[in-house]
């Protein structure tokens, strides 16, 4: 079983991933891989001598084609298995945003097949272990009605 931990703050270089929780016009913004029938949220593995703000930016362009964009951080994530026994396993952090799309351009030609917009959140997520959880922490923050 995997366990998401939030973190506020942990060192730079621990961040591997960006993941960012979206919205347009009211509705959530989800992914569709190309190898996959599930839903996922933008979001990717950070490069070499890219800041995780960058990785944030350039993953939510290339998988829905966002073009005009509020991007805010919400805090750190992790994932670890082992029930969260993180001695015995490993932990991998990533950062959390919240991005409000303001326009899409065309969706680049590379692993996303599509986006869709939903007014309710989707069943059939890729990481039904992660990705509801840190929609759940945006949401705290970023969705209050």
């Amino acid at each position: 079983m995997l366990q998401v931990n939030f973190y506020d703050n942990v060192d730079d270089s621990l961040l591997k991933f960006a993941v960012i929780i979206s919205k347009h016009k009211g509705q959530w913004v989800f992914c569709k891989h190309k190898g996959r029938d599930t839903f996922e949220c933008p979001g990717g593995h950070r490069e070499n001598g890219e800041k995780i703000e960058e990785t944030a930016r350039r993953e939510l362009w290339e998988e829905t084609g966002a073009q005009i964009f509020d991007l805010s951080p919400i805090c750190v994530y992790s994932v670890c298995d082992n029930n969260g026994v993180i001695y015995n396993s490993n932990e991998t952090f990533g950062m959390l945003y919240f991005a409000t799309i303001s326009s899409f351009g065309e969706l680049p030609p590379l692993e996303i097949e599509k986006i869709e917009l939903f007014d309710s959140l989707p069943i059939n997520w890729t990481y039904p272990e992660i990705q509801p959880r840190l929609l759940k922490k945006a949401s705290e923050i970023y969705c209050k009605n």
